[in-house]
Order: structure tokens, then sequence, then C-alpha cells
């Protein structure tokens, strides 16, 4: 009986502290990992810039378009050759017709009803001129010297890719946007240092942009950017991230709208992983690690952590049912407080729990077989 009592509080024990690792690795252990790796430097080579095209996606985003558009007119005016394709996905409000008053600056494509935003983008790939196929969203705006500097990378033949870095506005508004935040600063430092060392492991729709020759085919049920991202690292080529290639977009603030769009984003990334999976095993070693590191892992965050609270609760209740009493009170507290709260710390350890289990829900929703090809714009930008 002793033996059997020693045997489950090492199992126990070894869950907890395996939990807590893994639960830590994307954010800790990665990131002191890829500081020891070398550094991989670029080798530019002289010659003009590429021509290039800028391509977004639309549906029901009506508020954004005024200043979409003048931020469109002013890179357009620092840039006459840039093309600029946009894509309307069935809106029911007055996107498409905004866009279309602006027939000088955009070409306007539309969809027969609700397609997709990979659909969509598919259809301006196919349409474009440029070298380089710049892509971004409908609620993003681009600093002045974007376009600048993001073409300027490709001076190197042996770069394929180059993303920007996404900076947020109105993290003060919620917690749950002031978490978001936080999320998105830790994931551009990462993205950071992947780029010194060789590749990024994907990209996201805010800015990101590849050599036109280098766009891949794909069905319409995955997310197209980390799709097309990844074709660069697929083709042989480098996928690098360009600090100075600044992006802007507002957070979301509603918990509601948060959880929901992390679910729909973790379904379709596994589905799209599931898709990818043949060319992700040919992918280097060290890119391979890197995929799992930031992403893999992540994604079954929420199970590590579910996994960590009945390891610690069996090693409270071996310890004192009082203890375990008093850890499950405090967790429920905790819950009950940051659920019924718009700011603070309880608030903020409950948004990121939230964040876990949205991106777990989605992961287990793919692997059912369902998935998201359509999107809504979140009503609390």
């Amino acid at each position: 009986m002793g033996r059997l009592t020693d045997s489950i509080d090492l199992i126990a024990a070894l869950a907890l502290l395996l939990s807590l690792v893994a639960v830590a690795w994307p954010f800790l252990f990665y990131p002191l990992i890829l500081r020891l790796l070398p550094t991989k430097a670029e080798q530019p080579a002289a010659g003009p810039p590429p021509s290039a095209s800028l391509l977004f996606c639309a549906y029901n985003e009506a508020a954004a378009m005024p200043e979409k558009l003048a931020n469109l007119a002013m890179l357009k005016a620092r840039h006459p050759a840039l093309e600029i394709l946009a894509f309307d996905d069935g809106s029911s409000d007055e996107t498409a017709a905004l866009i279309e008053a602006r027939g000088d600056l955009v070409t306007l494509l539309r969809g027969p009803g609700r397609s997709g935003k990979a659909h969509g983008m598919k259809l301006l790939a196919a349409r474009a001129q440029g070298d380089v196929l710049i892509f971004t969203d409908a609620n993003v705006m681009l600093d002045p010297d974007a376009i600048d500097n993001l073409l300027a990378r490709y001076a190197d033949p042996d770069i394929g890719g180059v993303l920007g870095a996404l900076h947020y506005m109105g993290d003060g508004e919620s917690a749950t946007a002031s978490v978001g935040s936080l999320y998105w600063r830790i994931e551009e430092r990462l993205k950071d240092e992947e780029s010194r060392t060789g590749n990024v492991l994907g990209a996201d729709g805010s800015i990101f942009s590849i050599r036109r020759a280098l766009y891949p085919d794909f069905p319409d049920s995955v997310l197209d950017d980390l799709t097309v991202s990844m074709a660069v690292v697929f083709a042989g080529k480098r996928l690098v991230k360009a600090k100075d290639v600044i992006a802007r977009e507002r957070l979301v603030a509603a918990r509601g709208d948060e959880y929901r769009r992390k679910v729909r984003i973790a379904a379709r990334a596994w589905h799209t992983h599931s898709h990818l999976r043949p060319q992700l095993r040919r992918m280097r070693g060290v890119d391979r690690f890197k995929y799992a590191s930031r992403k893999i892992v992540r994604w079954f965050g929420g199970l590590f952590i579910l996994t960590g609270i009945v390891a610690a609760g069996t090693l409270a209740m071996r310890i004192s049912p009082m203890l375990y009493m008093v850890g499950g009170l405090t967790g429920v507290f905790i819950l009950w407080r940051g659920l019924r709260s718009r700011g603070g710390p309880f608030a903020a350890a409950v948004d990121i729990v939230l964040a876990y289990f949205a991106t777990l829900q989605g992961v287990a929703k793919a692997m059912t077989g369902r998935t998201v090809t359509i999107w809504n714009p979140a009503k609390s930008r």
C-alpha cells in the first residue's frame, strides 16, 4: 500500500511539473533557446525594388472604410505604381459601395455571397500583377514608410517573404484587451528572434508579403495567412520579419468576442496544420522545432492546465483535505471575481485561462471535422 501511495504522489508531482513546463515553454524556455542560436545574416544585392500589389478582404467593415481608404490613398501617393485590390465577401452594409466609390484607388472584386477570406485572397492573388504580394486586413492601417521598408528586404534574393510588426491600440479599454496586448508583444518578440535565426514559422494576416511566384494553391477551408506564408519556407526561401514595417489595429475589448475569435482561429489553424502536415515533416530540424514550440505546444495549453489542476488537486488531497478545500475555494473565488470584473489581476488571470481553453476548444472542434471558412468582424473593436 505504501508503494502504491508513493507511486501516486510521484506521478502527480511529475504531471504537475511537466504541465508547468509545457504551459511556460512557448513564453519562457523557447525564447531562451532561440537566443542561443546564431544569427543568419541577410545578403542584399543592388537593384531596383520589386513592384508590389496590396491585397485585402472585407466583410461589413463600413465603419473602418473611411480611415482605411485614407490610409491607402496616402500609401498610393508615396508609391504611384502600387496596385491595390480588394475583395468584398458579400457585405450587408456599405463596405462595397465605399470601396467602389474610390475606383481610382482600389480595384474591387465582389464575391457571390459569403465565400470566406481564403477564397477572396486567392481571387485577388490571381488578378494581381506585382512581383510582391502584400496582404493586410480591412481594419489595419499601415505607417507611411511601411511599403518602402518592406520592399527593401527583398534585395536579398534568398528572402521569399517578409512580415511586418503589428502594434495594437486600445489596450487599456478592458482586461481582455490588456491581456491580448501583452500576449501580442510576446508574440512579436518571438518572431523577431525566429527571424534573426532563419525563418519565422508562419504569419498573421495583418501585414505580410511573399514573392508572387511562390503563391501556393490551397482549399478555401484553411487559414490563408498561415498557408501562404509557410509556402515560403517549404520553397527553401527565408520568411523574415521587418520590425520597421508597422501596422496598427484596434484590440477586441469584449471577452465574448475575443473567445469566439480564438475558437475560430484555432479551429482553422489545426485544420491548416493537418493540410500542411506532409510538407511540415520535410522541413529542416530547426524549423520543425520552432513550429512545434510556438504553435503545437500552445494549441494544447488548455489541456496542460487541466492536467496541472488535477495533479495539484491530487497532491493537495494527499497532503491535507483542508489544503485541497482551500485550494479549490480559492480557484472558484478567482474565477468568480475575474468573470465579474473588467480590469485588475483577477480579470487578467481569467482572460489568460479562457484564451487557452478557447484555443483548445477550437482544436477539438477541428479534430472532429468541423471548421469555419467565413468570419464576422468583432463588434467591440
